[in-house]
């Protein structure tokens, strides 16, 4: 029974679907629970990655290890820009992808703004719509948005037609929270080689998001102090800030001026939850 359960959960819509891969463990899990219990992946569903350029190496060669190990056809995209500066996708690869935040550097240039927690414009313009222009290249209209999330993330999930598309939780629907995630990793050959936290891959989506938590930048900034520089270049190219309260390397200089017993002081740092950047 529990089988039939899970098939009738991971059977996808009848049609057109696009599989939204995030690069995490959350959405590789879900993929396979998708390509098993369909035999496959479904005709009538495509996977996808956006890539901003600030995602970590280690979850590029995570990506390009799933599609390897499981022999399903990832299409990596990324932002771009025509000779008329107008919105278009590129369709790229894991030898190819931009790795120094180019995607991201044409869309605040063209805008001549910075994205914020008020305004996020970034994962709209750099996944969603990127992904949303690929899928109409290929004469969709209207599309399921297969998405990652899990049942212990409920309060994350958006109900009702929204840019074109229907969003469909299959994880939600078959109960697998973060223990099954973390289950099925430990038995897998291969695995995305970044620290899990508390259930949280914390150097996960763009490297240094404003949307992480102030110990969680802290980290990253000790760990990967090279990480920072794009994020002030960003900044002082347009005197603007990510996070009106914070200046980058103001913070960047701060953290790296430290001893180690900051980041063990849960009173030191802001502590809130964050980093998390949906599609």
């Amino acid at each position: 029974m529990k089988l039939q359960r899970l098939q009738k959960m991971y059977k996808l819509p009848d049609n057109n679907c696009v599989i939204s891969f995030s690069g995490g463990r959350t959405s590789g899990f879900m993929l396979k629970q998708i390509m098993d219990y369909n035999n496959g992946l479904p005709d009538n569903a495509v996977v996808c990655f956006a890539n901003t350029g600030r995602e970590m190496p280690q979850t590029l060669e995570f990506i390009n290890d799933c599609s390897l190990n499981w022999s399903v056809k990832i299409v990596w995209l990324e932002y771009d820009l025509n000779e008329e500066n107008k919105h278009v996708f590129k369709i790229v690869d894991f030898e190819t992808a931009s790795k120094k935040g180019e995607p991201f550097d044409k869309l605040i240039n063209k805008h001549q703004m910075l994205p914020n927690p008020l305004a996020r414009f970034c994962t709209g313009s750099l996944k969603r719509d990127t992904i949303s222009k690929y899928l109409r290249s290929l004469g969709w209209k209207k599309w399921h948005n297969v998405m990652g999330i899990r049942s212990d993330e409920k309060h994350r999930c958006k109900d009702g037609f929204q840019n074109g598309f229907y969003p469909h939780y299959p994880m939600v629907e078959a109960n697998h929270s973060l223990r099954d995630v973390d289950h099925f990793w430990s038995e897998q050959p291969f695995k995305l080689n970044l620290p899990v936290v508390k259930g949280k891959t914390i150097k996960g989506n763009c490297d240094l998001c404003f949307l992480k938590s102030e110990s969680q930048l802290a980290s990253m900034v000790r760990d990967h102090p090279e990480l920072a520089q794009w994020w002030i270049d960003a900044e002082q190219r347009l005197n603007k800030r990510f996070e009106r309260r914070r200046d980058m390397k103001e913070f960047a200089d701060f953290v790296n001026a430290q001893q180690d017993w900051i980041f063990n002081d849960e009173a030191y740092l802001c502590q809130q939850d964050g980093g998390e950047c949906t599609g």
